[in-house]
């Protein structure tokens, strides 16, 4: 039921501004739908005002128009452009998506091949995110396991049932090469399954045999500590390497595979292309793959990791300081890749990895820039903010993703970085200080993934100074500028206004046009109302003269504006408040036969905050017409820049016969100025 009225209703607020064929783009505030239309003189704004739920139509400069929804904003928001009709109009804000590709396209396009290879090597290990994930949390619960004493998972006669545990997570580095051999063959249009099958030969149990024969010879890498052996194959030398983990191998087949699998199909027929174009492809890529391109790889992993150990050895303070400073760069633009690679080409080959502890602390200083934004965006009552942020700090700090963060918040609002940085370089150099922190799995850095690091002391000492300072200098310092500042505070202030609105104009438990038993109070007799006095006492004018675009568009109601010459502001009618701003600029009174009058002192005076406003009612009160609600500092109101002109309106005006205001001239407090007939 309740879904079917939001599409209706969205249906019937896109037809009243003309169709989606009018429609531009669409955005929103927290009240507000704000159109950009070809026309805006096709906007039927009667139609679009009898909308169940829209509280007014307000026409903009140019073709831009606002529709006031109240809270439901958002739901009337999602509902239009999930319409079919509406799949081809702009949202206005850039997706996360658009975000990625814009901080990409700024980071590439020089070098039109370069840009090919980053491109070839993330989506070769994008779509494995999910798995290796799912593995490193398996990892991290069976490092929290043997840090409690349950199993050594270390020791060479565990249990059966922790020889399976390990199969779990180890499955999926094992056969990494498989995958990342099908993701880059898919990614250059080549069968993906050939791919994996070219890369699946050589990790099978007859080809890890060919080590215990005769010919064989083996030899051991002295500062890797790893033995590699020479098979003696059709006269050939063949070296014989542990396939399992090894990602760069995989990434050099495929691309020496595309060509030739293309070159294939051009030869054959199409009728015979699936016969002949897979198996010469084996035929040719598998000895090619082992007896060349396999070594290749394993030496080019092996001879970057040795050169990173070098590093890592010798300038353990650079390194660590150098990693989480570059990775900031590197993950929006798609770089981080070559390097996560080399972690698996570590663990491959050392049994460990030192990349991963400072990476951590690149992750953690992400994370506690968008923990800033969360406390700011809660303090500012910023709702969308505090979603996004609070979305994205559950994805790093449980899952170790950083990308929500990024592209959801820290590419938007570039102030954020340096502050990160920050973050960054003090965790690095904790880690450097202390010597480094190295891991002996793959693992995604958050707080789940901690035990895995050694060690862990410095780890979390360093992760957690990298948070906190991240956090604080976005706190201290905000990450808007001060132009983004003013425009979400007033944002933040028009929603309110309008909220408070909405609920003046929404009937409430307990009120005489809510009850079942009548209007007014129970047993009393209902007086009709049939005048709203001068809330003020001053020179009248026409909403129209007001100078506030929503009044003067009658989205509140019919009524009239008062230019105050003091500050006393009374109650026009008899009833029940049930609305008073926390700014004191705004009261919403029903009467107990139904009508609801609107007072708002000022225009945009919700700016000021309540500073010279002094209230003397509360929700809930009632009151008698006369009664006074506020005082108000005119010269206060005047030097802030806003105007004193103080508006009263009945706000439930189209559900009445006639609401007739009264022309220009002067009224004091409690004079007639509009005339109601129920």
């Amino acid at each position: 039921m309740t879904s079917a009225t939001t599409r209706d209703r969205a249906e019937a607020i896109i037809e009243a501004v003309g169709g989606p064929a009018n429609v531009l783009s669409l955005t929103h505030c927290a009240t507000r739908l704000r159109f950009e239309l070809r026309d805006a003189g096709q906007v039927d704004r009667a139609a679009l005002e009898a909308v169940p739920g829209v509280l007014g139509a307000v026409p903009q400069s140019g073709d831009r128009y606002q529709v006031v929804v109240g809270g439901a904003v958002q739901t009337v928001f999602t509902q239009i452009t999930h319409l079919p009709s509406m799949a081809g109009v702009g949202t206005g804000r850039a997706s996360d998506a658009e975000v990625k590709a814009a901080a990409r396209s700024r980071g590439r396009g020089r070098v039109a091949w370069l840009d090919a290879v980053f491109e070839y090597l993330s989506d070769s290990f994008r779509p494995l995110l999910g798995v290796l994930l799912g593995a490193s949390l398996i990892i991290a619960t069976a490092a929290v396991l043997d840090a409690l004493g349950v199993v050594d998972f270390r020791a060479d006669d565990k249990p059966a049932t922790w020889v399976f545990v390990d199969a779990m997570w180890r499955g999926v580095f094992y056969f990494l090469p498989i995958m990342v051999a099908y993701n880059a063959a898919k990614k250059l249009q080549v069968d993906p399954w050939l791919g994996a099958t070219v890369m699946a030969a050589v990790m099978t149990p007859e080809f890890l045999s060919l080590s215990s024969a005769a010919s064989t010879v083996c030899t051991t890498n002295d500062t890797l500590g790893t033995t590699a052996c020479v098979a003696d194959v059709l006269g050939l030398p063949l070296q014989l390497n542990e396939y399992g983990g090894q990602v760069f191998v995989p990434l050099i087949m495929v691309a020496v595979l595309a060509p030739l699998y293309r070159g294939l199909k051009r030869v054959f027929p199409e009728n015979v292309q699936m016969v002949f174009v897979p198996a010469l492809s084996m035929v040719v890529m598998i000895p090619v793959t082992a007896f060349l391109l396999g070594p290749l790889g394993v030496w080019l992993g092996s001879g970057l990791g040795d050169a990173l150990a070098w590093l890592n050895g010798n300038a353990p303070l650079v390194f660590a300081i150098v990693i989480p400073l570059l990775y900031p760069f590197l993950v929006p633009l798609g770089l981080h890749w070559p390097l996560n690679a080399l972690m698996l080409v570590n663990l491959n080959t050392l049994g460990y990895d030192f990349i991963q502890g400072p990476m951590g602390a690149w992750n953690f200083a992400c994370f506690g820039a968008t923990a800033g934004v969360l406390l700011l965006s809660v303090r500012d009552r910023d709702v969308q903010m505090r979603q996004t942020a609070t979305g994205a700090l559950a994805a790093g700090l449980l899952g170790g993703i950083s990308e929500p963060s990024l592209y959801g918040i820290h590419l938007r609002f570039k102030r954020i970085y340096p502050r990160m940085l920050v973050g960054c370089l003090v965790g690095g150099l904790i880690i450097g200080l202390a010597g480094g922190v190295d891991t002996n799995a793959f693992a995604f850095t958050s707080l789940l993934t901690i035990p895995v690091f050694d060690p862990i002391p410095t780890y979390v000492i360093a992760v957690a100074a990298a948070f906190a300072v991240s956090m604080l200098l976005v706190v201290l310092s905000d990450y808007r500028t001060p132009e983004q500042r003013a425009e979400a505070r007033a944002a933040r202030e028009q929603a309110e206004a309008d909220l408070a609105l909405a609920v003046a104009a929404t009937p409430t438990p307990g009120s005489g046009a809510a009850r079942s038993g009548g209007p007014g109070p129970v047993g009393a007799t209902v007086a009709v109302t049939t005048a709203v006095g001068a809330p003020v006492a001053g020179e009248v004018v026409a909403l129209a003269d007001c100078g506030d675009p929503v009044f003067s568009s009658l989205a509140l109601g019919d009524g009239v504006g008062i230019v105050p010459v003091d500050g006393t502001v009374v109650a026009p009618v008899a009833g029940e408040l049930v609305t008073v701003a926390d700014t004191g600029h705004a009261f919403g009174i029903r009467t107990d036969d139904g009508v609801e009058v609107l007072v708002h002192v000022g225009v945009d005076t919700v700016q000021m905050a309540g500073a010279g406003f002094a209230v003397a009612v509360e929700v809930g009160q009632r009151v008698a017409a006369g009664d006074a609600l506020a005082t108000v500092d005119l010269d206060a109101v005047r030097a802030a820049g806003f105007a004193t002109t103080t508006l009263v309106t009945v706000l439930n005006s189209r559900a009445l016969t006639a609401v007739t205001p009264h022309g220009p001239g002067t009224a004091g407090r409690g004079d007639t100025v509009i005339d109601v007939e129920a």
